[in-house]
């Protein structure tokens, strides 16, 4: 996982503690919103992506996550991605940096899961493709 940190941090130009945390959001982004088998044959291609989860706890605390509590958990869909994003902003990133990260982090799951896996993974999750 730390090859993969310092990769992201060096694509999108920051530190290696907002690569880490900007991964863990997207991570438990994709287990919460995207399809079980696909999301489990990338975390399973990506050593240590499940302590990396585990390590972010809660949510990022800003408004939409607020509203999903408020909701029963999870804003499904395209909200989803919108709540993740929040997360993402709230830690610091700015537009660029969001893409930068999530381009980077698709690329590494496709290198290791395979074009097929990661494809049906954004596809299954709407608004994801427009960060692409």
């Amino acid at each position: 996982m730390d090859e993969l940190i310092g990769r992201v941090a060096a694509a999108a130009g920051i530190r290696e503690d907002l690569a880490r945390q900007a991964i863990g959001i997207i991570l438990k982004f994709l287990d919460r919103d995207g399809p079980p088998d696909a999301v489990a044959q990338v975390l399973a291609a990506l050593p240590g992506a499940s302590q990396l989860m585990a390590e972010q706890g809660g949510g990022g605390g800003g408004l939409l996550d607020s509203l999903a509590g408020k909701l029963g958990g999870s804003i499904g869909g395209g909200m989803g991605a919108m709540a993740a994003l929040n997360e993402l902003t709230n830690a610091g990133l700015d537009m660029g940096e969001v893409q930068a990260v999530t381009r980077e982090l698709v690329q590494a799951a496709r290198e290791r899961a395979g074009d097929d896996v990661v494809d049906r993974l954004v596809a299954s999750i709407p608004g994801l493709g427009q960060v692409l």
